[in-house]
This record gives structure tokens, sequence and C-alpha cells, in this order.
């Protein structure tokens, strides 16, 4: 029974880098990659989270220290965020983020830009157009 309880543990230890951290990575090469802008936000959101997450761990690391089981609660809370079949990350940002957002700032800040991609003013002004790049 010993090298079976070393077994969980172990791959306990690498289920946290492998759903936080590599899934996520070649998912959002895969969603730059693909056409598809659901997929886009679903990743955009996930890293949002992620980092406001680990930000707030980190703020709060004395107090999450007194409870045990806070490392197997933020692993399936992040796996709520990844797993395609919840797609947590862009529900969450659709009700939390996004709503805290547009009831602050208005709708002003995040209007749909002339070509229809839904970026503001200032991404339009900083993104190259056709044939500026090719000076280079």
């Amino acid at each position: 029974m010993g090298r079976f309880w070393t077994l969980v543990t172990h791959l306990h230890a690498l289920a946290g880098p492998s759903i936080m951290l590599l899934y996520p990575l070649y998912a959002s090469v895969a969603a730059i990659e693909s056409t598809s802008k659901l997929d886009d936000e679903q990743w955009l959101a996930y890293w949002i989270l992620y980092s406001f997450l680990t930000l707030m761990e980190m703020l709060l690391q004395p107090v999450l220290e007194w409870i045990p089981i806070w490392y197997d609660v933020k692993l399936a809370f992040v796996a709520w965020l990844v797993l395609p079949q919840f797609r947590g990350a862009a529900f969450l940002y659709e009700k939390c983020v996004r709503e805290k957002l547009i009831k602050k700032y208005g709708g002003a800040h995040f209007h749909k830009s002339p070509n229809g991609k839904g970026k503001n003013k200032f991404v339009d002004f900083v993104t190259p157009k056709k044939g500026e790049h090719e000076a280079y």
C-alpha cells in the first residue's frame, strides 16, 4: 500500500503543473492558430483569471498556509476553468469580469470597431494596417 500512496502523491504533484500550465499553453497555441474566436476568448480569459488567482494567492499566502486543502481546491477550480467540457474561464469572464467592467466604465471603452472584430480604438490605432509592415 505504501507504493500506491507514493504513486498517488507523485501524480498529484504532476497534476497541478499539467492542468494549470502545460495543457493551457498547448491549447493557447492551438487557439492562436485556429480561425475560431471562441477558443481565443476561452484562453485569454483563462490567462487573465489564472494571473489574478496567482496574484491573490501570493498576497494571501499567510492565510492560505492554514488551509490544508487549499491546493486541492485550487486544482479543482483550475480544472473547471480549463476543461473544454465546462469552459469555466469564458463563463467566469462573461459573468464577472465583463459585467463589472461595463458597469464601472460603460460600454464606450469596449465598443465594436468598424472592422467588426470587437477591438477598441486604441487597439485599432496600434495594429499595423495591411502593407505597413512590409518596409521591414
